[in-house]
């Protein structure tokens, strides 16, 4: 590991400032499940990190202002994973947090620590991205909120500017909560990136909101606003047509060690399958859990 220096602002405005010297300068450190391995393997060598735990400013609560449930910057998978307003509310992201690597990383990793990184893979993304989550952020041009499908850009990389950092990720609220569910697949039970990642929404309209990650240089969304898929009466093979239509964008990489393309691509279909099943018979019930 390269030496780097450390600072430990208190006031947000002093942490963006120390940000905002280059995005190769300086990274913020969070709950660090990302940026300690990078800082260790050398893909990153900041000439400063920033840690940003003690700004007074970032929070780690989860609070309902009632158009929104706002979850804190500082916020933990396991606060995520724990929240009764979550799990009834927003199931799929609960169920998305609660797979994030081990329970140790589950204590450290936040919820904005996962979007930043930007990995295809980001197990929260799909989820966030069927609910249509705001970013809010901060930075030396003041704040603004993000829609989180503009927030994604590619691997790694993501629309914040130089200096800005997220202060809170936005859930909006409903008066009908979707039926929705978090699928993925893995090599390995536990401990390893998803070769699939998937969230379905079906609300009560008859839209279904579909996310996919692993499967191409960002998360992404789609929607089918036919009704097709949350009919539970659309003959298979009119399900199957609109699937093919809405997953053709997916383009998962062949240098991938997880899973070749072919099998993500066929697991995509499968997952997508199960999804919109699970998420139909929820959207009936009108239960928080399964």
């Amino acid at each position: 590991m390269r030496a780097f220096a450390y600072e430990r602002p208190t006031r947000l405005d002093d942490a963006i400032a120390l940000l905002a010297s280059g995005e190769a300068e300086a990274r913020p450190l969070a709950g660090g499940t990302d940026l300690i391995i990078r800082l260790r393997d050398g893909t990153i060598r900041p000439q400063t990190v920033v840690d940003i735990k003690g700004l007074a400013e970032l929070d780690g609560d989860i609070r309902d202002d009632g158009e929104y449930l706002r979850i804190g910057a500082r916020t933990v998978m396991t606060d995520i994973m724990g929240d009764e307003r979550i799990w009834h509310d927003y199931q799929a992201l609960a169920e998305g947090a609660a797979v994030v690597g081990s329970a140790q990383i589950r204590n450290r990793a936040t919820l904005a620590g996962n979007i930043c990184n930007a990995s295809p893979a980001a197990d929260t993304a799909p989820a966030l991205l069927v609910y249509g989550a705001v970013v809010a952020v901060a930075g030396p041009a003041g704040t603004r909120r993000i829609p989180i499908d503009d927030f994604f850009v590619s691997s790694g990389v993501t629309t914040l500017a130089a200096g800005e950092l997220v202060t809170s990720i936005e859930l909006p609220r409903s008066p009908i909560r979707p039926g929705a569910v978090h699928v993925r697949r893995t090599r390995r039970r536990g401990h390893d990136l998803a070769s699939v990642t998937l969230a379905c929404a079906v609300l009560a309209d008859g839209t279904t909101r579909l996310s996919y990650g692993s499967l191409g240089p960002r998360p992404v969304l789609v929607v089918d606003e036919t009704g097709v898929l949350a009919d539970p009466a659309a003959p298979d093979g009119a399900k199957m047509r609109r699937f093919e239509e809405l997953f053709v964008g997916a383009s998962p990489s062949a240098r991938s060690m997880r899973a070749s393309p072919e099998y993500r691509l066929a697991m995509l279909q499968v997952l997508g399958i199960r999804a919109v099943s699970t998420a139909i018979a929820r959207l009936a019930d009108g239960k928080g859990r399964a």
